[in-house]
């Protein structure tokens, strides 16, 4: 007995011994990643060959800038497509004419991954008669192809964009982009500039400034402390500040656009004699 015992201890120690090296040389398989995670589908549509999903944080798509991702999956395979070369382009159908809006380049989320992700800029709702839509060219592996979509753009009850005449006789589109869910704090704020070279192309507008001074209309228009003028980083990127918000409700935020000599191209001073501006954000949370 007391051999067979000592045999026994010995067996499950070994045991023990073998289990646990083996798992610790084992390789760790890295945990899987949800690239979805805290998005919403707002739609797919399909070509002959694939189905593109589109995706934002909200499941809709809106008036003013949107940050948009989208998955491309072959119809065939059922795999979604890692290596593809995108271009797009909204384009509004109006009753006389067309033209398309703001866009960014499009570029992958992670180099592995099969998300893809851009903004673009809707100036202008839709109506009963004139829409948006959404055409995708890409190409894979040498072979082209092509995607449209209707984008639905609702009218918003507060305003976000601005598409105006400047005094220098240029067309500007200025966007409120963040804060998403402003707080009673000095917010981060990010906005956009853009210009319209023709009815189709509006590039980033560089070396400007945008100023900012929010009111409480409903609260005798008193403004806020430590607010910062937005300004870019670099070229070709968007536009940075800082908003001041001091208590919940209602905030019009009057801005002014300034060309790189200083000189303002939109949107008036607030005083006592002239209570807003003519260029403006609109929040309340």
């Amino acid at each position: 007995m007391k051999f067979s015992l000592k045999i026994f201890v010995a067996f499950v120690a070994l045991s023990i011994f073998l289990i646990s090296c083996r798992t610790s040389d084992d390789p760790v398989t890295p945990p899987s990643v949800n690239e979805l995670e805290g998005l919403v589908k707002v739609k797919e549509f399909s070509n002959d060959t694939h189905t593109i999903e589109l995706y934002t944080v909200t499941g809709t798509t809106q008036l003013g800038y949107n940050e948009l991702k989208f998955r491309i999956k072959n119809k065939s395979s059922n795999q979604y497509e890692k290596n593809a070369s995108v271009n797009w382009s909204p384009v509004m159908h109006m009753t006389s004419m067309s033209h398309s809006g703001p866009k960014s380049s499009i570029t992958k989320v992670t180099p592995d991954g099969t998300l893809y992700t851009g903004y673009l800029v809707f100036q202008m709702p839709q109506n009963a008669t004139e829409y948006w839509d959404l055409k995708f060219d890409y190409s894979i592996n040498g072979t082209a192809y092509t995607a449209t979509t209707v984008v639905d753009v609702p009218d918003s009850a507060k305003r976000r964009v601005n598409s105006f005449l400047g005094s220098d006789n240029t067309k500007y589109i200025v966007a409120y982009i963040e804060p998403r869910t402003p707080k009673v704090a000095v917010n981060d704020m990010t906005l956009g500039v853009w210009k319209m070279q023709d009815m189709m192309t509006f590039p980033v507008v560089d070396g400007y400034t945008v100023k900012i001074d929010p009111r409480m209309p409903g609260m005798g228009n008193h403004g806020s402390p430590n607010n910062v003028n937005a300004t870019q980083t670099s070229a070709g990127k968007l536009y940075n500040g800082k908003l001041s918000l001091t208590m919940t409700g209602y905030w019009k935020i009057n801005l002014q656009l300034a060309n790189a000599a200083g000189t303002v191209l939109k949107g008036e001073e607030v005083t006592d004699q002239n209570p807003a501006s003519s260029l403006f954000f609109e929040i309340e949370f």
